[in-house]
């Protein structure tokens, strides 16, 4: 088996997507795997809704009934993710789950290496993709929750607070 960590995608029940992540971890807890089974996300993306006249923020699903599990592909770790209540299997041939490819990682703005985050408050930042790509920017804030940061970017002469995330930007 190869033994670096790889990005699976697991299918479960629609609705139990929290449920599946809460009980990857408490599994990977009580069987001590947090070598085998590094990480679980349920990729979200906020939206503005406007209910009775009440505008808010909700957050959303990006894969409804899809969970990512970072991990070693192993018959523990595959066992303990498939065995997990609401998840209904992994995607890819029964026999053999697929990870996914970097350029699939890339496009869900997940980066391969996003565990040692080493960017700090007051340092510069080159921005990667989306609408600022190519800009520098002074990093104002760090949301280590939402994975994001706020940074002051130079545009038409001036200072212009933008919010990226984490995927988005390079320490330069």
């Amino acid at each position: 088996m190869d033994n670096e960590a790889k990005w699976y995608v697991a299918h479960t029940y629609s609705g139990y997507e929290n449920k599946v992540k809460d009980g990857i971890e408490a599994a990977v807890e009580s069987r001590g795997m947090q070598e085998i089974i590094e990480e679980v996300v349920v990729p979200m993306y906020e939206v503005e809704e406007t209910k009775g006249g009440q505008r808010k923020l909700v957050m959303k699903k990006v894969f409804p009934g899809y969970v990512l599990v970072k991990m070693i592909m192993t018959d523990e770790s595959w066992y303990v993710v498939r065995n997990t209540r609401g998840v209904t299997g992994f995607v890819g041939p029964a026999s053999k789950p697929v990870p996914l490819t970097q350029q699939e990682l890339r496009s869900l703005g997940i980066k391969e290496k996003m565990a040692g985050f080493d960017i700090k408050v007051g340092e510069s930042v080159k921005v990667l993709s989306g609408p600022f790509e190519g800009f520098v920017g002074t990093v104002e804030e760090i949301n280590i929750e939402k994975r994001k940061i706020k940074a002051n970017i130079s545009m038409f002469g001036r200072e212009t607070p933008v919010e990226l995330e984490y995927a988005q930007v390079v320490k330069v």
